[in-house]
């Protein structure tokens, strides 16, 4: 029985191994493009946005995008809360440690019931840093 098992498979390997094997190939191989030269069209420069181009808030700008303020206000329009440029109309300079300390300990109240998030994490120097910048956009 085993023999006849064995003659069996080795006739059929024999019978079917060719004609799996001699099947021509359907795929084409795929060739290389010849090179052509691409021009790059020249960058476009946008242009930014004059507040942005306050050299004397330049850092509190850097630190306010890289906190979630900007989640909750914008420069020139009111948001969740109030426009950075509504928030330099009603304050001072001589007000930037209070506000400073209102950016770190959160609070509500002064533009609604919305309550603006704390930021305990920030120092104190950053915070008035982001403070000046927002006072610079004064119109």
């Amino acid at each position: 029985m085993k023999t006849q098992f064995l003659y069996t498979a080795i006739i059929l390997t024999w019978v079917f191994f060719p004609l799996s094997c001699s099947k021509p190939e359907t795929t084409p191989i795929p060739q290389a493009e010849p090179y052509t030269e691409q021009t790059v069209p020249e960058p476009v420069e946008t242009p930014v946005p004059a507040v942005a181009k306050n050299t004397s808030g330049d850092e509190g700008l850097k630190l306010i995008e890289g906190t979630d303020c900007l989640t909750c206000h914008k420069i020139d329009s009111k948001l969740i809360g109030p426009s950075y440029q509504e928030v330099a109309a009603k304050y001072t300079d001589a007000d930037l440690d209070m506000l400073a300390q209102k950016i770190i300990d959160g609070g509500k109240g002064n533009w609604g019931e919305i309550p603006m998030t704390p930021h305990t994490g920030l120092s104190k120097e950053n915070a008035r840093l982001m403070v000046k910048y927002i006072l610079s956009l004064k119109k």
